[in-house]
């Protein structure tokens, strides 16, 4: 698994960078994904290897980030 994060805005690139910085699924600065390790992923990191960091990790399952979810009324009516 590959960790990569967007350091260097897309902006004032070429349309050809800032279609690979999307296609690698990042969005805005410091945005991490997580990515196999395949010659087509590593090919998109060399293409636009000026705005990224690449480390490598093991190969885990992805980290999910939990969701913030709003209180249901009945969490904020119960007395503590």
């Amino acid at each position: 698994m590959l960790r990569i994060k967007l350091v260097r805005s897309p902006i004032g690139n070429t349309k050809r960078n800032r279609a690979v910085v999307q296609a690698l699924g990042l969005r805005k600065l410091h945005q991490v994904v997580e990515k196999e390790d395949t010659p087509g992923v590593r090919g998109m990191i060399q293409k636009v290897r000026h705005m990224v960091e690449v480390e490598e990790v093991a190969d885990a399952a992805p980290k999910a980030t939990p969701k913030k979810t709003k209180k249901s009324q009945e969490d904020s009516n119960e007395p503590e």
